[in-house]
Parts: C-alpha cells; sequence; structure tokens
C-alpha cells in the first residue's frame, strides 16, 4: 500500500506519521520549500527561526502534549503565567482577577455579572448543537445584555468577521470561551500559555524525521497540479506533466483549494466544496528590541483600528529562544477576497504602525528590529447557521480519495491540539479501510 498525501502542515505531517507507524508507505507532497504550512516556521535576516503565525499551547492539549512525549520532545516545553486586556478609549484595561473585573469601566455592576454569568455558563453547555440554530448576537445578547454586548463583544465580532456575522452561530464563541478558560488554573484562576521550543516546527520536524527514518518521503517544492481521477477511482498525481502513481491519497488542503486539483470529478461535488466559507488574515509580525504592552492577548474595542488585536507572544516565549527578540503579531482577519489582501506590505506597514503610534504614545519606530507582513487567503473556516450539512466528509464521492481538512473541526478551534487530534483520526480511519 502506496499513500500520497497532499499537504506538509500538522495535519499532512501528522497523518502521514501515524500511517507510518503502521508500516505503510507514504509520500507527502508539499508546494512551499518548507514543512509546516500556517504552522511553518519563518526566518529572520539575522537568522532566528519564529512562528510564522502566532501560536500557543495549553496545560489542556493533551493530545498535543501526549504526541510530543511519544515523539522524545516533551521536555521542549514551557509554559509561563499570562495576563490578557482590554484597549478602550485610548488606555490599556487589565482583566486578570476579579478586582480588575470589577473595576472595568464600560460596564456597569450589573452588566459585569452578566458578562462573568457569560463566561461561566459556556462551561456547563454539553449539547453544543442545540446552539447551532441561535445566532451569536442573539446568543450573547441573551446572556450578557445589550450594553455589554455594543461595548465589548460587537466591536470584537466586526473586526473578527471583517464586518460581517450575521449568520455565525453561538457555537463560535462558545468554543472560544470553553479554550479561554481552560487556560487559567488554580485558585485564583491565573492565566497560562506555552510553546515548544522552536514552535511547532519543532515538532513537525520531529514527525518528519521518524518519516524518513523508515523509508516514506517528503517532497517540498512539488505541487500537485491535479489529482488524476479514472473511472471514478483516484489513481494519483499529475507533477510537473508527469503522473505520479498512488493506492490511496490523503489531500489535506482546504476545500477551495482542493476543489480545483480535482477537475474529473462531478460538477456537484466540487460546488459542494465551495460552500465552505474561510477567513483569511493579514499578520505584520513586529520584531522589537523590547516589550510592547506585556498582554498576551489586548483585546480591542475600537472599531476605527485596522487590526483585531495586539498578540505578543514573548510574554510567554522567553526572547532567548527566539534570538532575544520580543515578537508582536498584529492580525486583520479578512475576507479571502478582500481589499486589504491587494495591499503591499508597505502599505500595510504604514497604516499599522500609525495606529500604533496614536495607541500607544511612548511607542518608537526605532525600537522595531524586523517588520515582515505575512497572510493567507484561507485560514479560519467559517460554518453558518444550521451549517453542518456544509463540512465535507473525509471520505469523498471519489474512490480511494481522502480529504482531510480544518473545515471538518467543529465546534473546537482549529489549533495544533485539534488538528494533531483530527489526523489521528483520519489515519486510523484509513487503516481500518484498507487492512
Amino acid at each position: 500500500m502506496k499513500v500520497g498525501i497532499i499537504g506538509s502542515g500538522i495535519m499532512g505531517t501528522s497523518i502521514g506519521y501515524f500511517l507510518s507507524k503502521q508500516g505503510i508507505d507514504v509520500e507527502i507532497f508539499e508546494a512551499s520549500p518548507m514543512l509546516g504550512g500556517l504552522a511553518g516556521p519563518l526566518t529572520l535576516e539575522d537568522g532566528t527561526t519564529v512562528d510564522r503565525y502566532y501560536h500557543a499551547i495549553l496545560s489542556s492539549d493533551s493530545h498535543l502534549r501526549e504526541l510530543c512525549e511519544e515523539l522524545g520532545i516533551a521536555d521542549q516545553f514551557r509554559f509561563h503565567e499570562t495576563r490578557m486586556g482590554f484597549f478602550y478609549k485610548g488606555k490599556i484595561h487589565s482583566m486578570n482577577n476579579v478586582i480588575e473585573f470589577l473595576r472595568f469601566p464600560p460596564l456597569g455592576w450589573i452588566d459585569r455579572f452578566r458578562l462573568g454569568f457569560t463566561v461561566l455558563y459556556a462551561q456547563f453547555v454539553r449539547n453544543w448543537h442545540n446552539l447551532e440554530s441561535i445566532s451569536v448576537e442573539k446568543w450573547l445578547v441573551g446572556l450578557s445584555g445589550a450594553r455589554t454586548f455594543k461595548n465589548i463583544w460587537l466591536p470584537m465580532l466586526k473586526a473578527k468577521f471583517d464586518g460581517g456575522f450575521d449568520n455565525t452561530p453561538a457555537t463560535y464563541i462558545w468554543a472560544r470561551l470553553v479554550r479561554m478558560k481552560s487556560t487559567r488554573s488554580g485558585a485564583n484562576q491565573k492565566e497560562e500559555a506555552g510553546h515548544l521550543i522552536g514552535g511547532y516546527s519543532s515538532m513537525i520536524k520531529a514527525m518528519a524525521d521518524r518519516i524518513e527514518a523508515v523509508g516514506s518521503k517528503i517532497h517540498l517544492q512539488t505541487p500537485i497540479s491535479k489529482i488524476v481521477i479514472e473511472q471514478g477511482e483516484a489513481k494519483g498525481f499529475l507533477i510537473d506533466g508527469e503522473t505520479r502513481s498512488f493506492d490511496l491519497i490523503i489531500s489535506t488542503v482546504q476545500p477551495p483549494i482542493f476543489q480545483h486539483m480535482i477537475p474529473d470529478a462531478s460538477s456537484e461535488y466540487r460546488e459542494f466544496l465551495t460552500k465552505t466559507q474561510y477567513l483569511g488574515i493579514i499578520c505584520p509580525i513586529m520584531v522589537l528590541d523590547r516589550p510592547l504592552t506585556g498582554y498576551w492577548t489586548l483585546n480591542l474595542t475600537d472599531e476605527s483600528i485596522p487590526f483585531t488585536g495586539v498578540i505578543e507572544t514573548t510574554t510567554y516565549i522567553e526572547p532567548q529562544y527566539v534570538g532575544g527578540h520580543h515578537l508582536v503579531y498584529l492580525p486583520k482577519y479578512t475576507a479571502p477576497d478582500s481589499p486589504l489582501q491587494k495591499m503591499t506590505d508597505e502599505q500595510v506597514k504604514v497604516i499599522w504602525l500609525n495606529q500604533l503610534e496614536i495607541m500607544f504614545p511612548q511607542f518608537d519606530r526605532n525600537w522595531i528590529r524586523y517588520f515582515l507582513v505575512q497572510r493567507a487567503r484561507y485560514v479560519e473556516p467559517l460554518h453558518p447557521l444550521n451549517g453542518m450539512d456544509t463540512i465535507p466528509s473525509v471520505h469523498t464521492p471519489i474512490k480511494k480519495l481522502y480529504l482531510a481538512t480544518n473545515a471538518q473541526i467543529y465546534p473546537t478551534l482549529t489549533n495544533g491540539e485539534s488538528i494533531s487530534r483530527k489526523a489521528r483520526e483520519v489515519a486510523e480511519l484509513v487503516i481500518s479501510e484498507i487492512q
């Protein structure tokens, strides 16, 4: 049995690792020059390697931690206490204990109580299917109240969804509240976040080494132009005009991209794949010589700010592990075809830095060592109200062709934990069906 896998992100590499462990011959094909996809590395001019996008590992990410234990790299985990804040009317407000919560200016006493109740209530929701038909706005207004929704939730949702979230179910915010709470432990509910030294690249490389050690292969800079389908069955890939044959194929690319790779599939299936909607991202990485805020996550409640949040990962990644730098990510989530995606890196830099100088008067551009703009069109899948029937199955209508994608991860969030779990499920499914 020879299995071809498209994509070397956490999903593709993990599936390859799990399959190769069972003696299955695997070949992974990646279009870019490096492993990792969205979880891949970025090398700075001084040779330091950092994450392309911001990632955090939580103490509750049990599958990820078990996988790293299995790979022999669990000693590379580092966890630190972090802080979260809100930027409101030109000031940062810490929101990390009861006293700070009770002092939060935009909310009255009743509003604060209802906001706290919303977070607590989410932890006790077990049947998330009941939230599928309730809009995120209706659910939040019902629990938190209209004023809390207007001052807190509305600007955050508008920023996240590039303006429109009318068709978004309550599962969206429920999943985030549950994961946010899982970062807090102990009597004081201190927030902790962690990382692997070297980022997710350390885990992906460890799996890649195991894959190649048993004779399977990974091909970088090898884009797949087409999946060859004959009489309703996948036969292989078309690479540089030549067909590479496989007994079974697993694609890990996003459905809107995958549908272009199967021109010989039915028009109905290809049309179905286009129903999966995504948020894209523009994410400048600001590499500084000092901390900016001291907060892991700074939530923004001002709709005029062009980015979605301020994420300072070196609040839990010790600078010594990233070349002595301080890393600040300034993401803006967009529709895949948003005009913002067409901006040049220099245009983004000008707009973003002008805004930072307004937000932080003490900020000095001389602190900047590097300013790099990363972007991607398909990052986070969007699931509509009552949209379970729009989620593509791992089984495709084409024989011997499987689809493993982050769009199938629902309602949990798409992160290293959930993606590695999904990869194991897919690998176990494939193994069970070929034995």
